[in-house]
């Protein structure tokens, strides 16, 4: 089996280490060594986790040379060489033949990816979302749980999408936006913009000091 090493200690990556165990009584494919935290977190170096114990810091990458890694939401250290990152996919997720996933995304349970979907790296999928035909999802993309997103749909880079939001076909929902919870997008939405209601209205920059 392949070594794998999760990146990030909260619950999700704790969950990421289920979703592991979980392929694995589908096809025994990764040998999970543990976790790797931020530097921030070196406290946490040698405390046992659901799934397995904290063996270092980010820093500590160099000692894997053979291995992969998983990312945790927002955990990926900033210039990490994308051919060393894998993507996780809880066995019971549809995912169409013709769709294409990049590196480090992770997929949670009774999700659905439809008709040539195309996400690209170290997006994050919680538990049933929809990512419809022809919908693509840049890289660094989270989708909290519940999701709905009809088809033909751009999300660009760095954009959020909260719990049971719903977003119409044919839309392009522009960088870094973040998308409330239980929102119903009905058009386009400018980059860096906070959405929120039925239909979904923006209230305001997501970050200051960034155009849109």
């Amino acid at each position: 089996m392949q070594p794998l090493i999760i990146f990030g200690s909260g619950p999700h990556a704790q969950e990421m280490a289920e979703i592991v165990a979980l392929i694995n009584r589908v096809a025994p494919t990764w040998d999970l060594l543990g976790f790797l935290v931020a530097g921030a977190q070196a406290d946490l170096v040698g405390r046992d986790l659901s799934g397995g114990t904290v063996l270092g810091t980010f820093d500590d990458v160099p000692r894997f040379p053979d291995v992969m890694f998983a990312p945790e939401y927002n955990a990926t250290p900033h210039g990490f060489p994308r051919e060393q990152l894998t993507s996780l996919i809880a066995p019971n997720v549809f995912v169409s033949a013709t769709a294409r996933i990049g590196h480090g995304t992770i997929i949670y349970s009774n999700s659905y990816v439809g008709l040539n979907a195309v996400i690209g790296d170290c997006c994050f999928v919680l538990s049933g979302s929809i990512i419809n035909h022809d919908d693509v999802l840049e890289d660094h993309v989270t989708l909290a749980s519940g999701v709905h997103i009809a088809g033909e749909v751009q999300v660009e880079s760095g954009c959020y999408l909260g719990q049971s939001c719903t977003i119409r076909q044919k839309l392009r929902i522009g960088t870094d936006s973040l998308i409330g919870m239980g929102a119903v997008v009905t058009r386009d939405v400018p980059p860096n913009s906070v959405m929120v209601g039925n239909p979904a209205r923006r209230v305001r920059n997501r970050y200051e000091g960034k155009s849109y």
